[in-house]
């Protein structure tokens, strides 16, 4: 009993002596208990007695103090700064007055710098966030860093600046996608035919909002970045395809799901059948891309026997006078082009007029735009032909698109 009276008094609980022999206030002992487990360094349970005690002696200066101690030993700096800063505002005894004005100026320290590590290290932080993290390190930096808090502050500089410089390169890339790309505006156009085949029919107006379209399929150079950063599987014939000769040619014999991850990892999408068939032919109706003329090979890469590893297909962007009207190379020929929808015969019977996305289910996917081995039929901008999902073939590519 005399030696928790004595470390009640050394805590400065203001027990009155007689009362406590008799009795020593619950609260009073949560704080001995607590003071006990501070000093073997038992930081959790100290914290879970302080509280328990300052629930019963709210006013206690030298317990705020002692738990202010105990939070710094558990590196929780809000809770530390805060009991500290009670303390003083209780009128902590001045021989511990100093002592807990430093002790909060550097848990203060403490909690901007761990602040600032959270918002700096965090993939997605708004840039608000970001800039707040940075005025929090400003702020610590001008309270005082010791050699261990210095350390961190430069090396959360550090990951500040490089994070800078990732969101440059990527506003830069975002730019480089964005001026590869064709905006194709808002309105409505004629989708299908009353000249083609079943699937075709009816000819009917649907609407598309604002969308941007690859100006070029995707090539063989980009997959080959995208297989190496994302660690996907190589498609067939990759060690054919592969080879600095057929970097700007499309990729081939992928599947749709290989197309959906490139978009996905680029950033982008794959479009829908009624984007791809506007970005194609406009709003004019017209049977091709570049209108209504006979193909030639002026016009699209198509009409070929021999696949020739690689070689049956032209790099993007060589054929000017096959662009669609809003400025896309290669829609019609080289390769075959996955889109998001899956394939119905009947769809347009009940497609909704409005951004339609397909049917909700089905067994294979659409592929728009014709190929290499194409006729001048199949390159027609209208034409639907469809594949089951995992199906990879020669004449296979795909383009992105991407909402704005």
């Amino acid at each position: 009993m005399r030696k928790i009276l004595l470390l009640v008094a050394l805590l400065g609980l203001g027990t009155d002596l007689t009362m406590a022999e008799a009795s020593v206030d619950a609260g009073a002992k949560k704080l001995v208990t607590g003071y006990d487990f501070l000093k073997q360094h038992k930081y959790q349970e100290a914290r879970t007695a302080y509280e328990a005690g300052l629930q019963q002696n709210p006013a206690d200066a030298m317990a705020h103090f002692y738990l202010g101690d105990t939070c710094r030993g558990l590196k929780d700096w809000v809770c530390a700064e805060a009991h500290y800063e009670t303390a003083l505002e209780l009128n902590l005894q001045s021989s511990m007055a100093d002592l807990a004005k430093q002790r909060a100026r550097k848990a203060k320290v403490w909690r901007l710098l761990d602040e600032g590590k959270q918002a700096i290290t965090e993939l997605n932080a708004p840039p608000t966030k970001v800039a707040q993290a940075t005025d929090n390190l400003d702020i610590a930096n001008k309270l005082g860093l010791d050699d261990e808090q210095r350390a961190l502050y430069q090396q959360l500089q550090g990951k500040l600046q490089q994070r800078h410089t990732q969101v440059h390169e990527t506003t830069a890339s975002s730019q480089h996608q964005t001026r590869s790309m064709a905006l194709v505006p808002t309105g409505e156009f004629t989708m299908g035919s009353s000249m083609g085949s079943a699937d075709e029919q009816p000819e009917h107006r649907v609407y598309v909002g604002a969308f941007f379209m690859d100006l070029y399929q995707v090539s063989v150079r980009q997959y080959v970045r995208f297989v190496e950063a994302a660690h996907h599987e190589v498609p067939p014939d990759w060690n054919v395809m592969n080879r600095p000769q057929h970097y700007d040619r499309p990729i081939a014999n992928v599947d749709w799901e290989d197309a959906v991850t490139f978009c996905k990892w680029a950033g982008k999408r794959l479009p829908t059948e009624a984007e791809w068939e506007k970005a194609a032919r406009g709003t004019d109706g017209r049977t091709y891309p570049w209108g209504n003329v006979h193909p030639t090979r002026l016009h699209a890469t198509a009409g070929k026997e021999v696949w020739s590893n690689h070689s049956a297909l032209t790099p993007g962007g060589m054929l000017e006078e096959g662009k669609s009207p809003y400025g896309i190379y290669d829609m019609a020929g080289n390769v075959w082009e996955w889109v998001s929808d899956w394939y119905d015969q009947d769809y347009y019977k009940t497609s909704p007029p409005k951004n339609p996305t397909g049917p909700s289910t089905g067994w294979t996917k659409v592929v728009r735009g014709g190929s290499w081995g194409s006729n001048p039929d199949g390159l027609r901008s209208a034409e639907r032909e469809t594949h089951v999902p995992s199906f990879r073939g020669f004449g296979t590519g795909f383009r992105c698109a991407k909402t704005p």
